[in-house]
């Protein structure tokens, strides 16, 4: 994507756009990129810059962003209300990759983390506890309460904090459904982030304790795991298994490693009509130096991949790639067909508010979140991504299967490996997932409302104040300190960590 064009008043983010952004508020009669508003636009809405008949192709970011529903004059609002997308259900895709100018590698920094015996490296050495099936929910987080009172940041300092991870699933459930639930839980519980894990069951559900740990597949001897039914007091049990677990983290010592071996998480949430023009390429620039340094980000929400997808398709490494690719978004529109529901409903109300008119328009804006970095790996929901020293490895971008709900889809990435959840807003949240999730605004505006949600904000990059190269130099350094545990995020120091596991089939 070319700089951005600015304007006092109004962003044209591609030299081919035919409409622009209002960086402020505007009224009818003002003047912005050489044509006169002929309607007040809010902020974050797109202005006409050239006449459209009904039917012609929008164009934002330098792509069709849908079509123009009625004929629309130089200076007019362009949203619902002339605006609608261009998507309908799967699509055919033939192998045409590009050579993008992709970054050269920079200088590799270094940052303090926790190796662990599988190579994967982490940014936090907590204690989790998680549970196989709701039922043991309110149990989970007593024992993770007492746990951190005593060894955590506030008790002894020997642990980063202990967490527990509440959710409904576990029992109930077939198929695929128990599956996930058993897999996505087997995956967090191999996270480097953990530095050991307390399994929780109840003893009747599906989600059977025995085969959950087998799923886990963790060997260094810190996972601890019991089945509230079999044992007199469930809480003082945990407990003391957690405790023995503690000890064995008690030597854990950061080291200096290499930027390449942070893996990466990257999510949007609650976007505006700025955030494909600040936070997400702010993103995208972080991304880019990830692949340079030769390691791994993570990019998901497929359903907003929906008319961005060709863009991501071209950047595949080999045809191999591009194929488990056009099979992943394919799915994705296919399950939403399989429901009769229509693959183009998003954005949603908040998006729409913001500025958002279509899915080609938001998915064109999210897509920013992973840069120009080759896509080199493609993995289902409940997967875990590679990462550098495994076999097969090649830097650049994993495309990870999950929805675009912000709880799923950031769990998601949390069980793929991402050590760090970067995670964009145009609207602000204050959710937090179990990976410190790194929130950053798209304008000054969010971040002075919500200071104690927000981490970083790309709004320089709306006033000037900053280019896109300079504020990527800034939030590396800013990420670099909180991976190495010289800084907390606002989730961790509000204490919101919330697992959310996506549910599609029968609950019996």
């Amino acid at each position: 994507m070319p700089d951005v064009l600015t304007a006092p008043r109004a962003l044209r983010i591609h030299e081919t756009d035919t409409v622009a952004v209002a960086v402020e508020a505007l009224e009818a009669g003002a003047e912005v990129l050489g044509v006169t508003l002929r309607a007040d636009v809010p902020a974050g809405h797109k202005i006409a810059l050239v006449p459209h008949a009904e039917g012609d192709a929008v164009v934002k970011y330098g792509f069709p962003i849908g079509r123009a529903t009625e004929a629309i004059a130089p200076g007019e609002w362009v949203h619902s209300h002339n605006l609608a997308t261009r998507l309908s259900g799967e699509d055919e895709y033939s192998y045409d990759p590009v050579d993008t100018d992709r970054p050269a590698a920079r200088d590799v920094p270094t940052w303090a983390g926790y190796r662990r015996p599988d190579g994967r490296v982490g940014t936090r050495n907590e204690l989790w506890v998680l549970n196989t099936v709701g039922c043991v929910n309110r149990a989970a987080e007593r024992i993770a309460r007492a746990v951190d009172a005593r060894f955590g940041p506030e008790g002894e300092g020997v642990i980063d904090g202990a967490h527990a991870f509440a959710h409904p699933y576990g029992c109930s459930q077939l198929g695929d459904d128990l599956g996930h639930t058993r897999q996505l839980l087997a995956r967090l519980a191999a996270h480097p982030n953990a530095g050991g894990v307390l399994v929780l069951g109840l003893g009747c559900e599906n989600n059977q304790l025995d085969a959950f740990l087998q799923e886990a597949d963790r060997t260094d001897g810190r996972v601890r795991g019991f089945a509230a039914q079999h044992v007199l007091d469930e809480v003082e049990e945990g407990t003391t298994l957690a405790e023995e677990i503690v000890g064995l983290m008690r030597s854990d010592q950061r080291e200096t490693v290499s930027a390449a071996d942070l893996v990466l998480g990257f999510k949007c949430g609650g976007s505006d009509g700025f955030s494909g023009v600040t936070a997400n390429p702010l993103v995208g620039r972080v991304a880019d130096r990830v692949a340079a340094w030769g390691g791994r980000g993570i990019l998901t929400e497929v359903p907003e991949m929906f008319g961005a997808e060709r863009v991501l398709m071209q950047r595949a490494t080999d045809r191999g790639v591009f194929e488990r690719t056009v099979d992943l978004v394919n799915d994705f529109k296919r399950y939403f067909l399989d429901h009769n529901q229509p693959v183009y409903e998003n954005p949603s109300p908040g998006n729409k508010d913001g500025g958002l008119t279509t899915l080609e328009e938001k998915s064109l804006g999210a897509i920013q979140k992973g840069g120009r970095a080759p896509v080199a790996e493609v993995v289902r929901y409940t997967g875990r991504a590679s990462v550098p020293g495994h076999d097969g490895f090649r830097p650049g971008l994993a495309l990870l299967e999950s929805p675009g709900n912000d709880g799923v889809s950031s769990t998601a990435l949390t069980a793929a490996g991402a050590a760090l959840v970067l995670f964009t807003t145009g609207r602000g949240t204050p959710l937090g997932f179990p990976a410190p999730t790194v929130k950053i605004a798209t304008n000054d505006a969010v971040a002075a409302r919500k200071p104690h949600w927000i981490d970083f904000s790309a709004g320089p990059l709306l006033t000037g104040e900053a280019d896109l190269d300079g504020l990527a130099d800034r939030f590396v350094a800013d990420l670099l300190a909180i991976a190495s545990g010289r800084r907390r995020t606002r989730n961790e120091t509000n204490d919101y960590r919330e697992i959310a596991i996506w549910k599609a089939g029968v609950t019996l």
